[in-house]
């Protein structure tokens, strides 16, 4: 479950560099230590909306994990 968080965290870290990206108008950014070129802006925005599909779908991984709730009834009898 740690992993799908990091995951998660990566991911979200990711889409922000691009949407700053995308709103100072550049087509280069850096993603875990790499900088990536892109030709157009279309580009920068198709890989934007690509790490946006990833993290959705690792968020619905995490949240379809649920904790087992099983609660036991306990039965002493009449005590009189």
């Amino acid at each position: 479950m740690s992993t799908t968080t990091e995951d998660a965290a990566t991911l979200r870290g990711y889409v922000n560099a691009l949407n700053k990206a995308i709103a100072r108008g550049a087509r280069s950014v850096t993603l875990g230590g790499q900088t990536i070129i892109y030709n157009t802006t279309e580009s920068l925005m198709k890989a934007r909306n690509d790490m946006q599909a990833q993290l959705a779908a690792v968020e619905r991984a995490a949240s379809s994990q649920k904790v087992s709730r099983q609660n036991y009834a306990v039965y002493g009898g009449r005590d009189f």
